[in-house]
C-alpha cells in the first residue's frame, strides 16, 4: 500500500491565554494522497485554517502551542523539523494559497518582480528564463496578454485575476502538495467555476495532492475525492466524497 503524501496524526493545537491554553484543534488525523483532493469542510471557527497553517508551521508560537501529534510529509515529521528543513519545503514541495490574495501580494511591487522572486529563490532561474516561465504560467491560468500584465500592480487586477496570479505563483514551484484555504469564497460563481476547473486540470498534470478548505458543499461535489468534516476543533467525519455526500451524518 502506498504511503500518503501528507499524514496528520492525532494533532492537537491550542492558543495560550495568560496561564491557560485554549484548545482549538483536538486530536485530528487526516491523509492526503498524491493526485487526490481532500476537502476539509466546516463552519467558521471549526479549526480548518489552524490545521492548514500548522502543516507548514506558520502559526506564531507563542501564542500557538502544538499540544500533541505530528504532521508527516513523505513520512518525515514537519512539526519536529528544523527551520532550515522547513524553508526547503515551504513554497517548494508544499505551496499555499489564501482566501484574500492581497494578503500575499505586495501592493508596491509589479507582478513581474513578485513572480521573479519566486523563481529566483526556489528554482534559481535567470531573469531571461524566468520571464518566459512567468508569461507561460500566467497564460496557463487564464491571464490574457500576460507579457503586458507583468508590468501591472496587484490593485490593477480584478479579484479573479489576483486569485489566478496567486495560483500561478504557487504552481511556479511545481509543488507536490497545494493547500488552498477558501480561495474562491470572494469570487462570483462563474469565476469560481473557472478557478476550480483550473485546479483540477493542473492537479492531473502535476499529480499534485490538494488540501482544499471550504464550507461550500457544491465545491466539494465538484472537486473532492475525500471529505473531512470539522466541528469545534474535532474531525467528526472522514470518508470518500461520494459516500459522505450521499449520506452525511453531520449538518
Amino acid at each position: 500500500m502506498t504511503s500518503p503524501l501528507l499524514a496528520i496524526e492525532n494533532l492537537s493545537v491550542g492558543f495560550r491565554q495568560q496561564q491557560h491554553v485554549r484548545p482549538v484543534v483536538n486530536a485530528i488525523s487526516l491523509q492526503v494522497n498524491a493526485g487526490e483532493t481532500l476537502a476539509l469542510v466546516g463552519e467558521s471557527g471549526s479549526g480548518k485554517s489552524v490545521t492548514a497553517l500548522s502543516i507548514l508551521r506558520l502559526l506564531p508560537t507563542p501564542p500557538a502551542v502544538y499540544l500533541s501529534g505530528d504532521i508527516r510529509f513523505h513520512g518525515e515529521s514537519l512539526l519536529h523539523a528544523s527551520e532550515q528543513t522547513l524553508r526547503g519545503v515551504r513554497g517548494n514541495k508544499i505551496a499555499m494559497i489564501f482566501q484574500e490574495p492581497m494578503v500575499s501580494l505586495n501592493p508596491l511591487h509589479t507582478l513581474e518582480k513578485q513572480l521573479y522572486e519566486v523563481l529566483s529563490l526556489h528554482r534559481g532561474m535567470s531573469r531571461e528564463a524566468a520571464r518566459a516561465e512567468m508569461i507561460g504560467c500566467l497564460d496557463r491560468v487564464g491571464i490574457r496578454q500576460a507579457s503586458q500584465r507583468l508590468r501591472d500592480y496587484p490593485h490593477q487586477l480584478s479579484g479573479g485575476e489576483r486569485q489566478r496570479v496567486m495560483i500561478a505563483m504557487a504552481l511556479l514551484t511545481r509543488p507536490e502538495l497545494l493547500i488552498a484555504d477558501e480561495p474562491t469564497t470572494a469570487l462570483d460563481v462563474s469565476v469560481q467555476a473557472q478557478i476550480l476547473s483550473l485546479l483540477r486540470e493542473l492537479q492531473r498534470e502535476l499529480n499534485m495532492g490538494l488540501l482544499f478548505i471550504t464550507h461550500n458543499l457544491s465545491i466539494v461535489k465538484k472537486l473532492a475525492d475525500s471529505v473531512a468534516v470539522m466541528q469545534h476543533g474535532k474531525c467528526v467525519e472522514n470518508q470518500r466524497a461520494d459516500t459522505l455526500l450521499s449520506a452525511p451524518t453531520h449538518p
